[in-house]
């Protein structure tokens, strides 16, 4: 995803390098045509998200790529990533930022879930920034935040009230990095065994 995504920003004017870069996304595609995720009956409905950004990740404009991933009892239900529109000073802000994009999409499922008669609280967000957690945890703002948009303190805000909780969790074993940055094959492939593909062939 995160490939093709890259790849997408540079359509209007490609060069040869993107042209081989597309060419080994269709060679990955066809060698894992028979991957797919596998939905089981009656496999419960915890929620759990992950949210990771690349701090200033382009190299043209310096703007981060985010993303997020959630999942509802261990099974993939949602995956967004996204280049940002505007170019963070800091990594905390970049990660603090992020974590509220993915706390929205969080409140977005909590509420549809609560339609069908599940109320969930304490739903975590796995973020590998401890100074972001640390922002969601501050219930002071001080001047080193304030700077960052009112809509992400919506973040803080669902930390306060009880209803998300943030958790750290190690760059090792953060499955949102597939959607946010190049990796090598090793650490790919660990990364998408956790996302819980099979082979459905």
């Amino acid at each position: 995803m995160f490939a093709t995504c890259l790849c997408a920003r540079f359509q209007a004017y490609p060069k040869d390098s993107h042209l081989l870069a597309v060419k080994r996304i269709f060679r990955y595609l066809k060698s894992t045509k028979n991957l797919g995720l596998w939905y089981q009956k009656n496999s419960g409905f915890d929620l759990v998200a992950y949210t990771d950004s690349d701090y200033g990740g382009c190299k043209i404009d310096r703007k981060s790529t985010s993303g997020s991933c959630q999942f509802l009892k261990g099974k993939l239900v949602i995956w967004p990533s996204k280049k940002q529109n505007y170019v963070s000073t800091s990594t905390p802000e970049v990660e603090y930022m992020d974590a509220a994009s993915c706390c929205s999409q969080v409140m977005w499922m909590r509420n549809q879930l609560r339609d069908y008669g599940l109320d969930i609280d304490k739903i975590p967000i796995l973020c590998d920034s401890k100074s972001a957690i640390a922002i969601s945890a501050n219930p002071v703002q001080h001047s080193k935040t304030k700077h960052i948009d009112i809509r992400y303190h919506f973040l803080k805000h669902h930390v306060e009230q009880g209803t998300i909780k943030m958790y750290f969790v190690s760059t090792d074993y953060h499955l949102v990095d597939l959607f946010t940055k190049a990796l090598d094959e090793k650490i790919f492939s660990f990364l998408v065994g956790k996302l819980g593909k099979l082979n459905l062939s």
